[in-house]
């Protein structure tokens, strides 16, 4: 057996240095290990936002708090799938793309998807274009969203949008002159033709190509300072639009618009017709103020918004007044031709369901069929209360009744009572006047 000696249990100083100092480069060498993992990991996240449907002020936000977000990113990758939309919107993304210190890229997809109209400029202006196979780009002609424009501010339009595309096409080194043609002719491409022909860099079939194709490439931003995008182990992170701006998106839709427009204007006509309902009023005035943000974003035809509020105005007159139904079918009429001018058709994206037409006027026709027929049947039905009750009462001669004295049992109480004919008693005899609490009768024929 072995025992410990006292000088065996003795601290040596120069042990216990050396170990502190062997402890002390483990602790620095951990530590530099991790700063330069976070170093090595700055930059290394690809933001991806997804912008379809129609361009306007909810893109335009979505858009601009990506790049916000992106500022430390490799790269922002905007997958867009859209048939064009607000001019005023499209401009503040492309300013948008055109002041973002990351490089942006446009990916048109998925396949069958499209960078239309205001779709175009925005590709062109991202400091790297790809689009997916089966998709296409063109068609960036401008349109109005207020009313047919005459010839000289239409050629003003064209001129002004041509020369916009144009300098974004020279900026990022892509073909000038198609874009032009696109505006100007609204020529459209494919995908394989658009890469041919220098409208965009390269095509991608999904994301994990892109990535590989953008990796290593050169972007050269405004200020004339350069970035390498390194995407080889990047992570990648989706940026969803939220539900703020969702419901908003939402409700820019033509379809929804149009519903919301429909309740609004029920609303206020419940209230017109039954005042002191407070709930119509308020849902109504709520969704007529959140339709009227929708048609902001819309090509709406005034004509056929005034209709739709002719026809309302009809149904609120067909309750007050007895014009045989008249009034409801020119409402019906006014309302259906009204649905189908509202949107433009000058602008084929911004359409409106024909089965959310017939609907909405199906059930306009059954709800004022019903509320008419009841409002007929109330004014049919002969009072019961007060003076107009009593009024065509028959009751029975409890004595016999002449020019200036008489009495009638009527809903079980007698009333005094005169008759221009002579009505013997037991004799039933029908009420023509009411003075005061004397009746006026006549036999019964």
């Amino acid at each position: 057996m072995l025992f410990e000696t006292s000088e065996d249990k003795a601290i040596n100083p120069n042990t216990m240095t050396k170990a502190a100092v062997r402890y002390l480069i483990v602790v620095l060498a951990v530590m530099l290990c991790g700063v330069s993992g976070v170093f090595a990991s700055h930059g290394k996240v690809v933001n991806i936002i997804k912008i379809s449907g129609a361009i306007g002020p909810v893109s335009q936000e979505y858009l601009a708090r990506a790049i916000d977000k992106a500022a430390d990113s490799a790269a922002l990758i905007i997958e867009l799938d859209t048939p064009g939309g607000l001019d005023t919107s499209m401009r503040s993304m492309v300013k948008a793309i055109n002041g973002s210190k990351t490089p942006v890229v446009v990916y048109v997809s998925p396949s069958g998807g499209r960078a239309a109209s205001a779709g175009v400029f925005i590709t062109m202006a991202a400091h790297i274009a790809a689009m997916s196979p089966w998709t296409n780009i063109g068609a960036a002609h401008p349109v109005s969203l207020t009313g047919k424009m005459d010839g000289q501010s239409a050629q003003k339009a064209e001129n002004d949008a041509a020369a916009f595309i144009k300098s974004i096409a020279t900026t990022r080194g892509r073909n000038a002159a198609w874009a032009v043609e696109a505006v100007r002719k609204s020529v459209s491409l494919t995908a394989d033709e658009a890469l041919k022909q220098g409208v965009i860099d390269f095509t991608a079939s999904d994301l994990f190509e892109l990535l590989k194709k953008i990796d290593g490439r050169q972007v050269h931003f405004d200020d004339n300072s350069t970035v390498i995008v390194n995407t080889a182990k990047a992570a990648v992170v989706t940026d969803e639009m939220g539900w703020r701006l969702s419901i908003l998106s939402l409700i820019s839709d033509p379809n929804v618009a149009y519903v919301l427009m429909l309740i609004g204007m029920y609303g206020l006509f419940f209230e017109l017709s039954n005042p002191g309902a407070v709930f119509p009023c308020i849902a109504g005035a709520i969704s007529l103020i959140v339709a009227f943000y929708a048609f902001q974003t819309l090509p709406v035809n005034y004509a056929g918004l005034l209709l739709i509020v002719l026809a309302i105005a009809m149904f609120i007159l067909e309750l007050k007044v007895i014009s045989h139904g008249a009034l409801t079918i020119g409402g019906i009429i006014s309302m259906t031709i009204g649905s189908l001018m509202l949107f433009k058709e000058s602008s084929p994206f911004f359409t409106l369901s024909l089965y959310i037409i017939a609907i909405s006027v199906i059930v306009t026709v059954v709800f004022l069929s019903v509320i008419v027929g009841l409002s007929y049947k109330a004014y049919k039905t002969r009072p019961v209360t007060g003076v107009d009750g009593i009024i065509g009462a028959v009751g029975t001669a409890v004595q016999a009744i002449d020019k200036d004295r008489g009495m009638v049992m009527l809903s079980g109480a007698l009333w005094q009572c005169r008759s221009d004919v002579t009505i013997e008693k037991d004799v039933e005899g029908t009420v023509v006047e009411v003075t005061g609490l004397r009746l006026k009768v006549k036999p019964v024929l």
